[in-house]
């Protein structure tokens, strides 16, 4: 029957190619598909991983606090008390100052001594390494502006390009209200905290002095990659030792919901995709196999007259439906594997690929066409002998 089977198949090779074209691309749709989805979830909590599961935020927590009782304040030692937290790479304190009526204006600036209704807020030495902040020119205020309470700002690249300032080499000066500040740097690009590219950003000592700043707003923490939930249920306590409970945590997911959850949104279109490709293939199959019976009456009527069953018939027509849909399932396979590295390999990603789909796509396709071949298998064998012979 396999022999048989082989020789149906083999003996029209160029139909063979086009029937088997249609399922190795709906294999190989599959396959990459559901490979490059796979990979691009790990490219995605990979980033999430880099940039935002590192981060904690510490802040009063007002709504744990009796009706008429006073405010939790964040402690100015807050960042010296976390930095001895084993996991923490840096943290800042950040605060909005309220600034009344104030306007910022910038006199040698292309706005004209116009004053700008801009956020002013002050933040640590640490602020900006705990926010990933990138500079694009000058640099950033340090401790010793902060213990001296330096007339020195840092802007938000927003807040400069309103102010008309896009350089700090000649130390340009900037006026809220009456009182002046010297421009030391402007920010590129923070991660997490986007309010301060539209904001002038200040030293805590100065904020203290020019605007009577009691205690910082939040505590900014960047952690190691793995630590963000150790820190963040540590992170009270070494804040507030008394009552924890005072201070809410803002904190990253765990890795794992994220990743399950990006993979299964991407894995539910990919493979929906897939699987509309699989039914092309499926019906490319089935519409050649029948038209192979149509051609091959007059062999059916012959092997009927020798003998044949009607189980013997539609046999032979399932091996040759299940050897084309196996061997574009090979072909799709190898294709989707090396799309999916092919794409990695472009992009520097790391290919990922589940095993159980790479090894059952071949068996994939022999049952797709076990299902294509099925119809055309049984119109095969319900022709009979005499008829069969009459029309050939």
């Amino acid at each position: 029957m396999l022999d048989e089977a082989l020789a149906g198949v083999a003996a029209r090779p160029t139909r063979l190619i086009l029937t088997t074209l249609g399922t190795v691309l709906g294999v190989a749709a599959l396959v990459g598909t559901v490979g490059l989805g796979q990979t691009a979830a790990g490219q995605i909590s990979q980033k999430f991983d880099l940039a935002q599961a590192t981060r904690v935020v510490v802040a009063p927590d007002d709504n744990q606090g009796q009706e008429g009782e006073a405010a939790t304040e964040l402690p100015w030692d807050a960042p010296e008390r976390l930095g001895r937290l084993n996991g923490v790479d840096a943290v800042g304190t950040v605060a909005t100052l309220d600034v009344g009526d104030d306007l910022v204006s910038s006199v040698a600036g292309l706005n004209g001594g116009e004053g700008k209704a801009l956020t002013v807020m002050s933040g640590s030495a640490g602020l900006f390494d705990a926010i990933r902040a990138v500079l694009k020119t000058g640099r950033f205020f340090d401790a010793g502006h902060d213990q001296r309470g330096d007339k020195v700002v840092v802007l938000g690249k927003h807040a400069a390009e309103r102010l008309g300032i896009n350089r700090v080499d000649s130390s340009p000066a900037i006026f809220i209200g009456d009182q002046a500040y010297t421009v030391i740097g402007i920010l590129d690009s923070v991660s997490g905290r986007a309010e301060l590219n539209d904001a002038v950003i200040m030293p805590n000592g100065t904020a203290k002095t020019a605007y009577k700043l009691k205690s910082p707003d939040a505590i900014e923490i960047r952690t190691a990659v793995g630590a963000a939930q150790l820190i963040a249920g540590q992170a009270p306590k070494a804040i507030q030792p008394n009552d924890p409970s005072k201070l809410k945590v803002d904190s990253p997911p765990k890795q794992g919901a994220v990743r399950k959850g990006v993979e299964s949104d991407l894995n539910a279109l990919f493979l929906l995709l897939g699987a509309v490709a699989l039914l092309v293939g499926g019906l490319g199959i089935a519409n050649v196999t029948l038209l192979s019976v149509l051609e091959r009456i007059g062999e059916i009527g012959l092997r009927r007259a020798l003998g044949a069953a009607r189980r013997h018939i539609a046999a032979q027509f399932l091996v040759e439906s299940v050897i084309v849909g196996l061997l574009g399932g090979l072909l799709g396979t190898a294709v989707g594997v090396l799309l999916t590295v092919g794409v990695s390999f472009a992009k520097d990603w790391t290919p990922i690929l589940d095993n159980k789909l790479a090894f059952g796509s071949p068996l994939l396709g022999a049952v797709i066409g076990l299902i294509a071949g099925t119809y055309p298998a049984w119109k095969a064998s319900a022709i009979q002998p005499i008829t069969a012979l009459r029309g050939a």
